[in-house]
């Protein structure tokens, strides 16, 4: 047995003061309680056990991956158990406490800039390029069926067996789109009259893509791991019935009612999925609203957000 076992089967929790006087119950998966801090745990084991059943991943080898972080840290607890090295790629923008988490279990962390999707500075090209020039195995989470296969087969059932069989709507952001996908296509093969929400950051483009099919303008967001200017390979509009498009300040002060009224210690991302949650169970229904709480909060403590707006700690007696 090893940790790696731990990964999945997370609690699914009644959000009691943030849900108070809501027509239905907001129920939160709590993602963040996985071995590696956060939900890409699962699709990290399920594309590192593909490519070992497919023969193409030697021992020893090195694996690649361009990352917001969290996709990271899932793949550096596999490569330590099972002897592989790890380079992830990030964007600029993520937290300072990713890269260093990162290099601290042994990752080589390299930093891309804040390039758009068809520049070859953009974190996913350059992956692509060192892994073709280093001959690397790029693990590939945004194109990876093997991603959205082990949402369908796992987060999807245990969500609806949690329920008891009764889920009026899933709502989850899309950094890769794996989970919302996944989720997505079990729900509508086991719980049709489901409806799947997207929660997306504003600035990103996808909410108009879910909308009318056309990607929306984009713009500068400092909520991290979700929202794009284009979507990805695997995320499948056609599992999608709507989007909440949050703001910043509303996912910020949400993630800090998290904390302080429920006791899960989340990062940014979880409140704005939390946020979109709360929107769709304030409309009514007769079944509850589950969503999914992505990542911990120790991922962004140098971030100014944290401490909230004019909440510096206070200095010491």
């Amino acid at each position: 047995m090893s940790i790696l076992e731990s990964i999945g089967r997370t609690p699914l929790v009644p959000l009691h003061r943030i849900g108070h006087g809501l027509p239905v119950p907001v129920l939160a998966k709590c993602e963040h309680l996985n071995p590696g801090g956060s939900v890409k745990d699962r699709l990290a084991i399920a594309i590192v056990d593909d490519a070992e059943a497919r023969g193409v991943l030697a021992p020893g080898a090195t694996l690649i991956e361009a990352t917001a972080g969290n996709t990271g840290m899932g793949l550096a607890l596999i490569a330590a158990i099972r002897g592989y090295a790890l380079v992830c790629v990030l964007p600029e923008k993520m937290s300072v406490d990713k890269r260093v988490a990162l290099a601290a279990l042994g990752a080589r962390v390299v930093v891309a800039p804040n390039a758009p999707p068809d520049s070859p500075d953009n974190f996913q090209n350059v992956a692509r390029r060192m892994a073709r020039e280093h001959g690397w195995f790029l693990t590939d989470q945004f194109c990876n069926p093997a991603n959205v296969r082990v949402h369908e087969m796992t987060t999807g059932p245990e969500i609806l067996e949690q329920c008891g069989g009764r889920i009026g709507a899933f709502v989850a952001g899309a950094g890769t789109g794996g989970t919302i996908t996944g989720v997505g296509r079990f729900l509508r093969k086991h719980a049709p009259a489901a409806r799947v929400v997207l929660a997306d950051p504003v600035g990103s483009g996808l909410a108009r893509w879910v909308a009318d099919g056309v990607i929306g303008p984009d713009s500068a967001y400092q909520v991290e791991g979700i929202g794009t200017s284009r979507p990805p390979e695997i995320l499948d509009r056609s599992v999608i019935d709507a989007a909440e498009s949050v703001s910043d300040d509303e996912s910020f002060a949400m993630t800090r009612r998290l904390w302080t009224e429920e006791g899960l210690f989340v990062g940014g991302s979880a409140g704005t999925a939390v946020v979109a949650a709360v929107r769709v169970a304030a409309r009514g229904g007769s079944a509850p609203v589950v969503t999914v709480l992505p990542d911990s909060w120790d991922r962004y403590l140098s971030r100014p957000w944290i401490r909230g707006p004019h909440r510096d700690p206070e200095p010491p007696c």
